[in-house]
């Protein structure tokens, strides 16, 4: 009678070994939100906001700002350079903006324009968690093309590719 209870004791103490031994389940990737698909999260990150920040009057009055004060450099022109110029910046709690960046440059002369024109924006509206403003990074192109390409259609730009 012995033997039966030392063999399942041994048997246990062998499988409770190998469970310890046994590599911990891989985890998930990361999701990766993107601009515009913002998610509700069981336990969010204290920083994430509930609501983005906005540009007053929203992405029409952006564009709109846009075709009004970039300067299309003489030089880009003269290469033919068009394109996006990616950029970051805060928008702090208050709606002003600081630390602007370049992210990915088209030109020399295309980012220092870009720089001037993140200058001219106005305050937006900041973002917001649980109806407290906070800082949040934001990142934004800023487009450059020849005025021969460029299209005003209802007030908005609109590229013409060719």
């Amino acid at each position: 009678m012995k033997h039966p209870f030392l063999s399942l004791l041994f048997v246990g103490l062998v499988a409770s070994a190998q469970a310890q031994t046994q590599p911990a389940p891989t985890t998930k990737q990361p999701t990766v939100l993107r601009p515009g698909r913002m998610q509700v999260q069981r336990t969010p990150a204290p920083n994430r906001p509930d609501v983005p920040p906005l540009f007053p009057g929203g992405a029409e009055a952006l564009g709109e700002f846009f075709a009004l004060n970039v300067q299309y450099p003489e030089a880009a022109r003269v290469k033919h350079i068009t394109g996006s110029v990616l950029t970051a910046f805060t928008v702090e709690a208050d709606g002003r903006l600081s630390n602007a960046t370049v992210v990915k440059g088209l030109s020399p002369e295309c980012d220092a324009e870009a720089l001037r024109v993140l200058a001219l924006l106005p305050p937006w509206k900041p973002a917001t968690r649980k109806g407290v403003a906070l800082p949040v990074p934001v990142q934004l192109p800023v487009p450059f093309a020849d005025s021969s390409i460029l299209e005003f259609e209802k007030s908005k730009t609109k590229v013409k590719f060719e």
